[in-house]
């Protein structure tokens, strides 16, 4: 029996192997070179394809790390985040460096932790570097400026303020009190785009560098905005001449209390969207203090008596008279005359005499004094602030619609009636006072609907439908270009290298069997490349055998159909 040299085709030959895999790679090595260059070409352009798309899809989300920093604290961070090997970029203007989201966070705690970012301040680390031998003036100056940045640095934490730079002068101490002088400060603060400071706020700048500096008073205390504006130095708003932020609000406080309490009343009335109130309140800021001391006599019943002084005095001596002059100041002494009997009254034989009469005093002097007590009133009254002077309320209620039966409305206006209950409910809400002079007007009108203007945005203006779209055209792009991978490359290369490929009629023509029914190859032909295994050439010979079968059948219909015939009936 002569061996076969050949086989129809290498598809063919393998037909016999049972693994996929194997089939799969003896195909492969059967392709010609240039198949197989293409091929891998083409595997390997999909697989970059497919990994390019990959990274882009999965490109990291980069955030703001620090933004509006000075030069130097941005090239201290770079050099920090390159030796942390963590990327970064620049926005485009270069006013901010960008990291990964999920570095932000992380990097931030790393970078403070070396003190970064500085702020272009440098506070009491002045202080760790004192040279040998500096001078009392210099330890001065140095304290002076580690103190201006603390308290730069402390400012610059408010949410509205960007930067800020404080100033101090603090004069030397004497010794002398007349050439004593008090410590003052300047702050200018560069403040967030669209940002403001309230009075409020600004007062607390101020009271933060007061207390920060010894003997520093809140008036020598000046705040600037970047744009030269003096915040701290609104002398009429601390004097009274106008409302405060927190007299503003007070005032907006009482008017909103009164809109609610009168709306309160008219909703269940007239129903939401129906009615408008305003009101205007007149507070009176005015602070007044009286003091008052009143004293009332006590009634006689009732009369107490706190002192009383009496004083009585009795003289028999006359009372001096004559022509001025010392003979005048003595008293004259009575003449004494023998022949008198009994001696004249006043001698002084007279007056020693037994059985003389006493004499009568010539002066007699009583005085009282009597110190009763008072009823005394001490009254010290203080106004309060803040007592309404004046109340005036508007209310313009909307007129009732009336549909007829074609659907036409048609407003109709209150009866008189119902304007006075809607008067009187309002006057009771709002504390109507006569008094106090408060004003009230009801009124009723048709309600004209406000159209609203709706600023139609186009979509591709809209932010947030462009970073939609954007990551949706991502996403459908990376499945697009899997999609092709998959049906477009992967697949018809499995179908290659797995399916067996039908033979034409050349192939058939290239083999013939011998007189044992082998397939021989012929010379010249496509089939007589390799050498057939004893189990290949079992397939081969029921493959060749099947396929002359499917040739007769072509060339000699009629031949096949007695043939078939012959096997129905039975016949061999």
């Amino acid at each position: 029996m002569a061996a076969a040299n050949a086989v129809l085709d290498p598809n063919t030959a393998l037909a016999g192997e049972s693994s996929p895999l194997a089939l799969a790679q003896q195909r492969l090595a059967a392709l010609p070179m240039q198949k197989k260059m293409g091929l891998a070409g083409g595997l390997a352009m999909a697989i970059a394809l497919l990994v390019g798309l990959t990274l882009w899809s999965s490109s990291p989300n980069y955030e703001v790390l620090f933004s509006n920093i000075n030069d130097k604290d941005g090239g201290a961070i770079v050099a920090m985040l390159q030796q942390q090997n963590v990327p970064y970029k620049f926005s485009e203007g270069g006013h901010a460096i960008l990291v990964p989201s999920q570095f932000v966070h992380d990097a931030r705690l790393k970078l403070a932790a070396q003190g970064l970012p500085r702020g272009g301040s440098i506070g009491f680390e002045l202080m760790e570097k004192q040279k040998m031998g500096q001078s009392q003036f210099s330890e001065q100056v140095t304290y002076q400026r580690a103190l201006e940045g603390e308290l730069a640095q402390t400012i610059g934490t408010l949410a509205a303020v960007d930067n800020a730079r404080v100033h101090l002068a603090i004069p030397k101490q004497s010794a002398f009190l007349r050439d004593d002088q008090k410590p003052s400060a300047s702050v200018v603060l560069g403040l967030l785009g669209g940002r403001t400071l309230s009075p409020e706020q600004v007062g607390g700048i101020v009271h933060l560098v007061a207390s920060s500096v010894p003997q520093l008073a809140t008036e020598n205390v000046s705040v600037l905005d970047q744009n030269g504006n003096l915040l701290s130095g609104n002398r009429d708003m601390k004097d009274g001449a106008t409302l405060n932020p927190t007299q503003l609000k007070y005032v907006n406080e009482i008017e909103a209390s009164t809109i609610r309490r009168i709306e309160a009343m008219l909703e269940p009335l007239m129903g939401r969207g129906n009615y408008r109130v305003q009101t205007a309140a007149d507070i009176d800021f005015s602070q007044t203090e009286q003091t008052a001391e009143t004293y009332k006599p006590n009634p006689t019943p009732d009369a107490a008596i706190r002192s009383q002084q009496m004083s009585e005095s009795i003289s028999n001596q006359p009372a001096a008279g004559g022509v001025p002059g010392a003979l005048t100041n003595q008293p004259p002494t009575p003449a004494t005359a023998p022949i008198t009997t009994p001696p004249a009254p006043g001698t002084p034989a007279a007056e020693g005499a037994p059985g003389a009469p006493p004499m009568v005093p010539i002066n007699t002097r009583k005085d009282s004094t009597t110190n009763f007590e008072l009823d005394k009133t001490v009254q010290h009254v203080r106004q309060p602030t803040g007592q309404i002077r004046r109340l005036s309320v508007a209310v313009l209620v909307a007129q009732k619609v009336k549909t007829d039966d074609k659907g036409n409305a048609t407003p109709v206006a209150l009866t008189d009636a119902e304007l006075k209950r809607i008067n009187d409910l309002t006057r009771e809400a709002m504390g109507f006072s006569e008094a106090r002079g408060d004003t009230l007007n009801v009124a009723s009108a048709p309600f004209t609907e406000i159209q609203q203007e709706v600023i139609d945005t186009p979509i591709w203006k809209d932010p947030e439908l462009t970073a939609m779209a954007g990551d949706l055209l991502k996403y459908l792009l990376v499945a697009g270009v899997a999609a092709y991978l998959l049906f477009g490359v992967l697949k018809p290369l499995v179908r290659t290298l797995t399916e067996p490929v039908e033979r034409d009629e050349d192939d058939v023509r290239d083999v013939t069997l011998d007189a044992d029914g082998q397939p021989i190859a012929l010379p010249g032909s496509a089939a007589a490349q390799l050498e057939l295994s004893p189990e290949a050439r079992a397939a081969l010979e029921f493959e060749t055998k099947l396929e002359a079968a499917r040739t007769m059948a072509k060339n000699d219909p009629k031949a096949i159909a007695e043939v078939i015939k012959h096997w129905v009936n039975g016949d061999e």
